[in-house]
């Protein structure tokens, strides 16, 4: 088909998502955590990602041309073949659709594989493409990563694996996709910086965008703030903004319309993070905490967020991504000594610069080695999601997400025919 006909098809298979998208809200809300808001947004993008792939995919059918001579050379786009999607638990259905549309779009079939902590969203959104498409063409596993991920990956026929989560799970997909030298897409976290300048206009805000920025889904955000760094002259004004935007937090189960921040999806994230504070506190950095809980907080993988103060730039809630309601603060003295703390990390994802001037903040914002630059915030909802999204460094390979996330999932063919002028 070509690619003006497949976008067609698939936007026309969205038709059947808003049947049950309240229960489907809630049940995602409910196996993983996040208040019902997210939820909901989770959903909403899912379907929008299809309608910005669309964009993009009709350039597929759009031939190259290179006239000669000595040749007339046409350059195409064809799809490479079975692809396969695994990705995690925090934002699931989103994060399939930064790749799912354009795999589909640039005429790919492929497998889908759930996270195992919150496959049961997946499956009931999916179901409604699968029945819209073609046989074959969409497809879900789910099952213990373990068990199928070898499969998924490891089968020779599988000619492209895109995959979202830890940096250790992205070196395993590669060591499997390596046997057959399968494509990869790896988006693997980030540990985030944020570069607060001197100029910088700290309003109630502002304040409000730094503290979405890090605690939105309770932490577990790949693109979340997970770094500040504040000029020394700055330091307590920031802590005392921050602080007022915590002090009111809600800390309960997602469906309760009065909580503001859900649990942690599993406990063994609870307590990594909580281990990383407890080091904090250990090596004398202050931990402040905010907010209270609305009920048993012990039933569940409950958190308040909390500020460390200061703490040493070799400790681990600064020096690893905590995926948890936990905000290193740091006073840095010089511009220079900021963008040489913010780039010196294994990660490359995304960062922010903060400031009143925006060229300013430009000049600072090109030394930053991260995939994504925000300025004035740190979120999803601060880039045009037609520009293409992926890291620097640990932080992945390829590129989902606008032009180049279609384009990362085809093959480039190049026909060249002899042109009549040419010498024999």
């Amino acid at each position: 088909m070509s690619a003006t006909d497949r976008v067609a098809i698939v936007l026309k298979a969205l038709e059947g998502l808003e049947s049950d998208a309240d229960a489907r809200t809630d049940v995602l809300s409910r196996e993983n955590g996040k208040i019902r808001f997210e939820a909901f947004i989770d959903l909403a993008v899912f379907a929008g990602r299809f309608h910005q792939a669309a964009e993009f995919a009709p350039e597929l059918d759009v031939d190259e041309k290179i006239q000669g001579p000595p040749f007339n050379t046409t350059i195409t786009k064809l799809s490479r073949g079975v692809v396969t999607i695994i990705y995690p638990f925090n934002w699931p259905l989103a994060i399939l659709a930064a790749s799912l549309p354009a795999a589909l779009m640039s005429g790919n079939t492929v497998i889908v594989k759930p996270p195992p902590t919150t496959p049961l969203s997946s499956v009931q959104t999916l179901k409604h493409l699968v029945k819209a498409l073609p046989p074959g063409v969409l497809n879900v596993v789910t099952g213990a990563d373990a068990v199928v991920g070898p499969i998924v990956v490891g089968d020779p026929r599988i000619r492209h694996v895109c995959f979202t989560g830890s940096v250790g799970g992205g070196k395993r997909i590669m060591t499997m996709a390596a046997a057959n030298v399968t494509n990869v897409t790896l988006e693997l976290g980030g540990n985030d910086p944020a570069l607060l300048l001197d100029d910088a206009v700290l309003d109630e805000a502002a304040f409000a965008k730094m503290s979405g920025a890090t605690f939105m889904t309770t932490g577990q955000v790949c693109m979340a703030l997970k770094r500040l760094y504040v000029p020394r002259s700055r330091y307590d004004e920031v802590i005392d903004g921050l602080s007022a935007t915590l002090r009111g937090q809600k800390i309960g189960p997602g469906l309760d319309p009065n909580v503001t921040m859900g649990p942690l999806n599993t406990a063994a994230q609870r307590d990594y993070v909580a281990k990383l504070l407890e080091e904090a506190k250990a090596s004398g950095a202050e931990v402040q905490s905010y907010g209270e809980y609305t009920g048993d907080w012990t039933s569940g993988n409950y958190m308040l967020p909390s500020l460390v103060l200061n703490p040493a730039p070799d400790l681990a809630i600064v020096a690893e991504e905590q995926f948890g309601p936990a905000l290193p603060i740091m006073p840095y003295d010089s511009e220079e000594e900021a963008i040489r703390l913010a780039n010196s990390t294994w990660s490359g994802l995304c960062s922010s610069v903060w400031s009143g001037d925006n060229e300013h903040a430009l000049r600072v914002g090109r030394q930053l080695r991260t995939g994504v630059t925000f300025f004035n915030n740190h979120n999803a909802t601060a880039v045009d999601e037609r520009a293409p999204f992926g890291g620097f460094g640990q932080s992945g390979i390829g590129r989902e997400l606008g032009r180049e996330g279609m384009h990362d999932f085809t093959e480039t063919h190049v026909m060249a025919v002899p042109d009549g002028s040419a010498a024999h």
